[in-house]
């Protein structure tokens, strides 16, 4: 009887600390440049409401990830509440993120959000980067307004499930 109430126990405890895990704890994919934690993270949301304020805010904020930069991984987009995207670069060319897959995970970013024009030069640029069509390319005309972010420190979590064979 001792042997069965010790082992209903032992259940117990290892079914609640692997929920536990899972639900408090994503997968952290990577940390690149300075070393970030979540705390004091705000959301895209309310990022964008500070910026309301001021053409540039010092913020820490989780996003989704959109692309990343084919060639180095010298930068990415995240997704913001609009549904347009906002470029993260590096500071001083320092660090990159992995080229490949990222798509889909969740990026916490440390640094300065910033309101800016992008010129058309600067914009095909990032489209070869992207590896898209050299008709899309082509179809880059106009400057661009936008929102501009430039990480001191970055931790990627992976939020995508891993694809079914």
């Amino acid at each position: 009887m001792k042997n069965i109430i010790l082992l209903i126990c032992a259940l117990f405890v290892f079914s609640c600390t692997g929920q536990n895990k899972s639900e408090n704890e994503a997968e952290v994919v990577g940390k690149y440049g300075a070393e970030i934690t979540a705390d004091g993270a705000i959301s895209v949301e309310n990022m964008v409401a500070e910026l309301a304020k001021s053409d540039s805010v010092m913020v820490k904020v989780k996003g989704e990830i959109t692309a990343t930069c084919a060639m180095k991984g010298c930068w990415m987009n995240l997704v913001m509440p609009n549904g347009e995207e906002m470029r993260v670069t590096f500071k001083d060319y320092g660090f990159f993120v992995p080229k490949e897959e990222m798509e889909g995970n969740e990026a916490l970013i440390d640094g300065v959000v910033t309101r800016t024009v992008t010129d058309v030069e600067t914009l095909k640029h990032y489209a070869e980067d992207a590896g898209k069509s050299q008709d899309v390319i082509d179809a880059i005309t106009e400057p661009k307004e936008e929102l501009a972010f430039v990480a001191n420190g970055v931790i990627i979590y992976k939020t995508q499930s891993a694809p079914e064979e």
